[in-house]
């Protein structure tokens, strides 16, 4: 039985009557065509779900879209504010810290969690917070420069 389920996505409040035992994952591609959002594994291992929850880093395949209502949900089409990009996505892409790109913005999300979290991790934070993010293509050297670049932009911004 479909269900009225409030919440704030990308900074507007949203509602929409919908089953509340679907995937948000799936509800943000194919109801609100938040194509960023992207399918990996679907058990919440490989991270390309990634979106930020009330500012902490979840993997979106995990969650009914019932555990959202009356929270804030932010993916990485909502990342940017008035045409600039985050530091942390400016940083990926000055540090070409991507190939593919499959799995980008879910590190991305993710990174954003970790220095919302800890806005000055060391190179090993950085390392141990992105782990359960899976990336295939190498890039991994330039995501951790990119996430201290960001980390320092951040700072400086506040």
């Amino acid at each position: 039985m479909d269900k009225l389920i409030q919440f704030n996505l990308n900074g507007k409040e949203t509602e929409i009557t919908i089953d509340p035992t679907l995937t948000l994952m799936w509800v943000l591609r194919d109801q609100f065509g938040l194509t960023g959002t992207k399918y990996g594994c679907g058990i919440g291992v490989c991270g390309a779900c990634t979106i930020l929850l009330d500012n902490e880093a979840i993997r979106s395949c995990m969650l009914q879209v019932s555990d959202v209502a009356n929270r804030k949900i932010v993916t990485i089409e909502g990342l940017s504010s008035n045409g600039e990009l985050h530091p942390v996505q400016k940083a990926f892409m000055e540090k070409d810290a991507l190939q593919c790109g499959y799995c980008t913005p879910g590190m991305i999300m993710n990174a954003t969690g970790l220095l919302l979290s800890n806005p000055e991790p060391t190179r090993e934070e950085i390392i141990y917070g992105m782990e359960d993010n899976l990336c295939r293509c190498g890039a991994h050297i330039r995501i951790i420069e990119a996430i201290q670049a960001a980390g320092l932009e951040m700072k400086k911004a506040k």
